[in-house]
């Protein structure tokens, strides 16, 4: 008699240590900002992290974190802003981050300039 072995599903592995299978996924479309940073840098380490920001970018995702960035009406912004008018000091850090999201865009490949726009 003979056994047959069905093949072996890496991906099922790999799913298995993606942060966003391992936590809540509730944590990845917060309205809370700091609940997002907290699922931006569990995304750090995902092994699945550019062609999860290429995906989302491709096809201009609403909402929520994907691949490390945080997207709001399709577009990928430095930080989610708590609701009502912001400080100036956080006006300033968009600015800053703005240009840190534009190059780490740059470093994975990405054009920013035709397949994204950042809103402002």
């Amino acid at each position: 008699m003979s056994l047959a072995l069905a093949p072996i599903d890496i991906t099922v592995e790999i799913e298995a240590n993606l942060p966003c299978r391992k936590f809540d996924p509730d944590l990845w479309f917060s309205d809370s900002p700091a609940q997002l940073e907290l699922a931006k840098s569990l995304c750090g380490d995902c092994p699945l992290r550019v062609e999860c920001l290429a995906g989302a970018v491709e096809r201009s995702e609403p909402w929520g974190v994907w691949g490390g960035e945080i997207f709001e009406r399709g577009a990928v912004v430095p930080r989610k802003r708590p609701r009502g008018r912001p400080r100036k000091v956080d006006v300033a850090r968009d600015a800053e981050l703005a240009v840190e999201v534009e190059e780490r865009l740059a470093a994975n490949g990405l054009d920013t300039r035709n397949s994204v726009r950042l809103a402002a």
